[in-house]
């Protein structure tokens, strides 16, 4: 439980500022009741959608030094609450409706219905800038030559062969971008593959600038790695996170009730990685980091299909559960039989 320390003080902040929000939009008790109710429903959906990020999350912050992985916790759930989960959204509809920052708040508070429509308008550009991203981080894991454990060993053994053919990934987005915009009217399809097109730019940017920091004097390597890191860890949590923004509106239109939310389920799922992170649990089950990509992957390709055709966010949520779960069952399966190379590991 002590990993869960900060994210229980932190959900009960949070639902004490949506009681707040209630009673002050109803004035009845019942109406800030409610308001707290809407918002832990928002959380335990973010969780329960988000443990794959989690795991993936842990690949990465298990080669960040103890810092990092601090700051995470702290400056990552602020960019998280209310980068993501508040300013982002208004972005957004601020350029779908060509309006400034202050008039799509504006908007968000007095109108949010009208608001919530427009962010849902955006959800073409959004899933193919997300879509985009999560399917180069889930490639990048697989085409790997080094790659030498491997959790569905059929398909897994063939595409680390792919790794020798140079930007390979990119080439398959683009074809999946392509592909998909067939089905779309054409001002939609043009959104849809620009969207893709900066959902790669981010993903060479964000490699870019780790490669870059990790090829500084050792006397700044550890800082400047722990920034790459954390950028790319951040960057990961956005693309994660765009289809629960948009999902949230189903239970509210509220701003700030699901800004609140999905942080509490963020803070849980950012608390879950850095107990992944202190417990080894990626090395006691060898194949939970595949069953995680496996998981990215998926949510990828739901992602684009959503653009044409309606995905319930259970649907991908159980999906991910999914392959996270038969990940774990292989793993503990495959200690049974193997216990001296188990505990070695």
């Amino acid at each position: 439980m002590k990993y869960f320390k900060g994210s229980f003080v932190f959900t009960i902040i949070c639902l004490g500022l949506a009681a707040a929000l209630g009673f002050n939009a109803t004035g009845t008790v019942t109406g800030a009741l409610s308001t707290v109710f809407i918002c832990a429903i928002l959380g335990v959906l973010e969780v329960s959608l988000s443990f794959d990020n989690a795991v993936v999350n842990a690949t990465v912050l298990k080669d960040m030094d103890p810092l990092w992985q601090r700051r995470f916790l702290t400056w990552g759930i602020l960019i998280a609450v209310f980068g993501m989960r508040l300013v982002f959204p208004l972005l957004i509809v601020g350029i779908a409706a060509h309006l400034d920052p202050i008039s799509a708040l504006d908007l968000a508070i007095k109108h949010p219905d009208q608001y919530a429509q427009i962010l849902s308008g955006a959800h073409v550009g959004i899933m193919g800038f997300g879509g985009s991203f999560l399917a180069l981080v889930g490639l990048k894991f697989f085409f790997d030559a080094e790659k030498d454990v491997h959790w569905i060993s059929v398909i897994e053994t063939q595409l680390a062969k792919f790794s020798k053919l140079e930007a390979i990934e990119i080439v398959i987005v683009l074809l999946a971008l392509f592909g998909i915009s067939k089905f779309l009217t054409t001002s939609e399809a043009l959104t849809f593959i620009i969207a893709g097109i900066f959902g790669i730019i981010t993903f060479i940017a964000v490699e870019a600038i780790g490669t870059l920091l990790d090829s500084e004097d050792a006397s700044t390597t550890v800082a400047k790695a722990g920034l790459g890191a954390f950028l790319y860890l951040e960057v990961l949590d956005a693309s994660f996170s765009f289809d629960g923004v948009i999902g949230a509106f189903a239970l509210s239109t509220n701003l700030f009730v699901i800004a609140l939310g999905l942080g509490i389920g963020a803070m849980f799922v950012r608390s879950l990685t850095v107990m992944l992170v202190e417990l080894d649990t990626l090395s006691s089950y060898r194949f939970l980091e595949h069953g995680a990509f496996w998981a990215i992957l998926a949510l990828s390709g739901l992602m684009f299909v959503s653009v044409c055709k309606e995905v319930p966010e259970v649907v991908t949520g159980l999906i991910g559960a999914a392959f996270i779960l038969l990940a774990l069952y292989s793993s503990i399966r495959w200690n049974k039989k193997h216990p001296e190379q188990a505990s070695q590991d």
